[in-house]
């Protein structure tokens, strides 16, 4: 299956160096047209450096400068770079150091390869506050590991207590600071960093008339998940954990059945609508990760994914490849959704006549496509028979088995013979119905049944609605002895 992108990135892999600035005193100015970032980066010389950012998960090179023999350049532009954590790029595509990119790009960057940490960076508050900001965490974070070391060394009681203690304050002193930023600094590309870094602690368990509540933890944590964070701004994406942190919380705090995930996404999607890069970002992850998804049940996700952004004019985020692979897809799984009722097969048995798969009668029926020459069919369909002789039944469970290629009609009668796949309804569809269908412009079975592997399975109930799909056999078998169990 091809996976869909919106945009193509150029990936560089590195151990970042935080920035650190000398202090400097902000001046009053009116923000400037534009980009120019003057650097000098010693001792490089006459070559070309890089300007980079995060970019999701991933990287980026966003612009290039080159530096003359006095190590010298500039990255210069009409346009504005999104605001977020850049970092600079040597020749041989190794980083040198991060900085931010505030919506003031007119400031100027020392520094020099062989001392990464001794950066100048002069012209911007942002920056300012960064340095700051990384030489107190850097030095609380040291101390911080050594107090840790001590505790898990830790060979009495009392210390233990002392030795936590000190790592609680420690954490909260880091959280303060943080807070202190966001507060005298509500607009900045720091409080946006800091917001979205934060993470929820979980309350302790209440007592609800006399019985804790054990859920309320998970609930307050899950509802605070994304304070202060606005899902429509782009600069989100240039950022190293914003992504990170809804992987998480998808993974941690959604319940995987395919209506929870369509309320995320959905208010998701809704609330990034009016950001330019990161709305098509999360729109086209989101179909990356629910278009071949991990459980059974979530391409549902899709299915809404498509009939309620790209169906109505999302279309233009895509280029033709990714517009044909969607709506291919969706066409393929719109008609076999889980709990709707299959769609109806027609086809031909081995004697000629017609077996219409809703004349089967059984409280549960495997529909199973297949191509007699497939070598991974031939392993597994005699495993379908075993289990249907073992087990299957016994309790009425009844076969759809469909030959998928009406030109290997010997083949795969031999193979029925041989194999001795008694007591199941064996059909295919003839070349005649086929053409008859396309000529008509209808969607072929392959299509409404999602047909693109061999074998493809699917459990029907009683009345011939989908309980699952693309399962194993011994998933199959566990879901029906459930289903039985929960009748009892």
């Amino acid at each position: 299956m091809k996976r869909i992108s919106i945009i193509g990135l150029l990936m560089i892999y590195s151990v970042f160096a935080s920035a650190q600035t000398k202090k400097i005193v902000p001046t009053k100015s009116t923000e400037q047209e534009g980009k120019s970032i003057s650097i000098t980066l010693t001792p490089l010389k006459n070559c070309w450096i890089y300007l980079g950012s995060y970019y999701g998960k991933g990287k980026a090179l966003v612009d290039s400068a080159r530096l003359d023999a006095n190590s010298k350049g500039i990255f210069k532009g009409p346009n504005k770079l999104t605001s977020g954590v850049y970092f600079v790029v040597s020749p041989q595509l190794t980083i040198q150091f991060e900085l931010l990119m505030d919506k003031e790009q007119h400031f100027s960057i020392v520094g020099d390869t062989a001392q990464k940490d001794k950066v100048v960076i002069t012209g911007s508050l942002e920056n300012q506050l960064f340095k700051t900001y990384s030489s107190f965490s850097n030095t609380r974070g040291k101390e911080l590991q050594d107090i840790e070391k001590a505790y898990h060394a830790a060979t009495t009681t009392a210390d233990s207590n002392r030795l936590r203690n000190q790592i609680i304050a420690g954490d909260k002193e880091l959280q303060d600071y943080r807070e202190n930023i966001v507060k005298k600094y509500p607009n900045s590309l720091m409080a946006m960093l800091f917001n979205t870094m934060k993470r929820p602690t979980a309350p302790p368990v209440p007592m609800v008339k006399n019985v804790p509540d054990s859920l309320y933890p998970y609930r307050f944590v899950k509802n605070h998940f994304w304070d202060d964070v606005s899902f429509n701004d782009d600069r989100l994406l240039r950022t190293p954990f914003f992504e990170t942190k809804l992987d998480f919380y998808y993974k941690y705090y959604v319940s995987p059945e395919s209506d929870s995930i369509i309320n995320e996404v959905k208010y998701m999607l809704l609330m990034a609508r009016t950001g330019k890069e990161i709305y098509p970002y999360l729109l086209t992850k989101f179909t990356n990760k629910y278009i071949n998804p991990e459980f059974m049940g979530q391409d549902k996700v899709f299915v809404y994914l498509f009939e309620n952004f790209y169906a109505k004019g999302d279309t233009t985020l895509l280029n033709p490849a990714s517009k044909k692979t969607i709506f291919e897809r969706a066409y393929s799984l719109m008609a076999n959704q889980i709990g709707q009722p299959a769609p109806a097969l027609d086809l031909t048995d081995s004697t000629g006549k017609t077996k219409s798969l809703y004349s089967v009668e059984a409280p549960f029926t495997v529909v199973a496509f297949w191509d007699p020459n497939c070598g991974h069919c031939k392993e597994e369909i005699p495993r379908l028979d075993s289990m249907y002789k073992a087990k299957w039944k016994a309790l009425g469970v009844a076969i759809y088995s469909v030959n998928i290629v009406d030109t290997e009609l010997p083949a795969w009668k031999k193979f029925i013979a041989e194999k001795q796949l008694n007591n199941w309804v064996h059909v295919y569809q003839t070349k005649e119905a086929r053409l008859a269908i396309e000529k008509a412009g209808q969607a072929g079975y392959k299509q409404l049944y999602d047909v693109y592997k061999t074998p493809t399975l699917y459990l029907l109930d009683k009345d011939k609605h989908i309980i699952a799909k693309q399962l194993s056999i011994e998933q199959f078998d566990d879901l029906i002895k459930a289903k039985l169990a929960a009748k009892k």
